[in-house]
């Protein structure tokens, strides 16, 4: 086969992404192909930094041009990323492609911590990430990051205060925890905590972002409500632990985000200390609270099991030093990126499949 741009392009319109079940052509990731001689290069651009199959569309690619143009051609492949969106023209935060509220039905089962590090994660693939931590009463991300004592920058835009997020290990940040003192107990009534929540969407300079994770609060709350109904929520995740207690609770705040007037797509469910496993024995597993509570869950409702998250003694190191486990060789680093390579695949998926969610109307 002769070597031309509409030749290659041909070939490659026989290689799917896996799972979009589209062609790669037809999907317009094949772009900027250049042929010199016997060289010839172009682009992937793949839906994340984290796609998890990278590797295995390079090679499928490869193997469909040797088969039609045999072994002599160079062939350059450049993989690169464009961060999917349904968020077009949006009012609030338009420049951010995609929101993720990470939300557990009770307390206590790691949510903070998966979020924080599921945002260094996305951070480290090469993502641009933000993170709100929206539990007003219960603010624990500046202690996760070690920036308990930093304060935001204000600038004024028109007649209005913008605040300028903090930024650590590449997140940028925002929680109640910046503008209260530290030893200081936030008691507000719902309406107020609902009020800095709508300001920590619209009054803080995001500037672009491919993923905002939202950290809920536990439980269903006047803030979850006033989260959807300010933006549009492109999807939620549920954090549990194995155990009924925690599984129960689970199954009420999944039940809130499939309600018909709410009906944010779920992205799946992270099964979190799903095992301890000692700092000398790393082989060995220890099914403390249960096993496997959070894939029965997902497999209840049919929405994706992310990934399983282990005990070990480091994650709760990391988030008391305000340096995230995943930022540290091991298990755990290996634990949290797989997740966030998963979660950013369901997402590609969800906004391939789905269409735009809508801002919730809920009427008195």
């Amino acid at each position: 086969m002769q070597l031309t741009k509409d030749n290659i392009l041909k070939t490659l319109s026989r290689v799917q992404d896996p799972d979009l079940k589209k062609d790669l052509v037809t999907l317009g990731m094949i772009q900027k192909i250049e042929i010199n001689g016997n060289k010839v290069s172009f682009h992937v651009v793949l839906t994340t930094p984290a796609c998890p199959l990278k590797e295995v569309i390079k090679n499928n690619c490869l193997e469909a041009l040797e088969e039609d143009f045999g072994k002599e051609p160079e062939w350059d492949l450049f993989m690169t990323s464009e961060v999917t969106t349904v968020r077009e023209a949006a009012p609030v935060l338009p420049q951010v492609k995609n929101i993720i509220a990470i939300a557990s039905g009770k307390g206590g089962v790691g949510k903070s911590t998966t979020a924080v590090n599921l945002a260094v994660s996305l951070a480290k693939t090469g993502a641009k990430v933000g993170l709100i931590d929206a539990d007003i009463s219960g603010p624990s991300i500046p202690t996760m990051f070690n920036v308990e004592a930093e304060q935001p920058a204000i600038k004024k835009v028109g007649e209005k205060n913008i605040i300028i997020p903090i930024e650590q290990y590449g997140v940028k940040l925002m929680s109640i925890g910046f503008l209260t003192p530290v030893d200081s107990a936030v008691v507000w009534r719902g309406p107020m905590a609902s009020s800095a929540l709508k300001q920590f969407i619209s009054d803080v300079d995001w500037g672009e972002l491919d993923y905002l994770l939202i950290d809920l609060p536990p439980g269903t709350s006047d803030i979850h409500l006033t989260m959807v109904q300010t933006v549009p929520v492109t999807g939620a995740v549920i954090v549990t632990t194995p155990q009924k207690v925690a599984l129960a609770d689970a199954n009420k705040g999944l039940s809130m985000f499939r309600q018909p007037q709410i009906n944010v797509p779920i992205l799946g469910v992270i099964e979190n200390m799903a095992y301890f496993t000692p700092e000398e024995l790393p082989d060995n597993k220890y099914y403390l609270f249960g096993k496997e509570g959070g894939r029965k869950l997902a497999e209840k409702y049919d929405v994706p099991f992310l990934g399983e998250i282990p005990i070990v003694q480091s994650i709760r190191e990391s988030g008391d030093s305000g340096y995230p486990a995943v930022l540290k060789d091991g298990i755990t680093q290996e634990s949290y990126m797989k997740l966030a390579e998963e979660i950013a695949r369901q997402i590609a998926i969800r906004n391939a499949s789905k269409g735009k969610t809508e801002v919730v109307e809920i009427k008195a």
